[in-house]
């Protein structure tokens, strides 16, 4: 082989090693111990919507960075995208409420911030419907839970802040008459 093939060889090889990209990691807002199972019916709280500002409602992370941008993280990934993570979410977490009335629960997150070493945030509004009596209570909930400074956990700030809402709904579907719960 002379040296010039073997030179180009060598540029292509490294130049298909410079393509090489790094694994995409895939992240998920329900946590991994199961919730109780309970013999409720699975629709007495029907999730009616969920929403989340357009920032984050991708299949990719997104984290803030200093007072005025955002990343979004290219190789770490929710399983789907965030307004579907946080719907299985709270499905699972609330499969085992008993509520007073047959519900149905609407959630629109206003802010949902995740910045590594510092914080992660949820905060958003709900509501609560009786689905055959005349109930209805709308609340707002901020949540924020240290993170460290890895992905991994703020993605768990961020499930403890899921899990945080989750309690609040339920204590709310269980004595509506209550008002709203107090953030904790």
């Amino acid at each position: 082989m002379t040296p010039l093939p073997r030179i180009t060889l060598l540029v292509a090889l490294m130049a298909l090693g410079a393509c090489r990209s790094d694994p995409i990691q895939f992240h998920t807002l329900t946590p991994a111990q199961p919730a109780p199972s309970s013999h409720t019916a699975p629709d007495e709280i029907l999730i009616e919507g969920v929403s989340v500002p357009p920032q984050v409602d991708r299949p990719q992370l997104v984290i803030r960075q200093g007072d005025s941008s955002l990343a979004i993280l290219e190789t770490q990934w929710w399983g789907a995208t965030l307004v579907d993570e946080l719907r299985s979410a709270l499905v699972d977490q609330l499969s085992n409420v008993r509520p007073a009335h047959k519900l149905s629960l609407r959630v629109d997150v206003q802010r949902f911030d995740s910045v590594p070493g510092q914080y992660a945030l949820l905060d958003a509004r709900w509501r609560l419907r009786a689905r055959e009596a005349n109930i209805q209570l709308t609340c707002r909930s901020t949540l924020q839970t240290a993170a460290g400074g890895s992905i991994d956990e703020v993605v768990i700030a961020q499930q403890a802040n899921v899990k945080r809402l989750v309690a609040m709904i339920s204590q709310a579907a269980i004595s509506p008459n209550a008002g709203c719960p107090a953030s904790r």
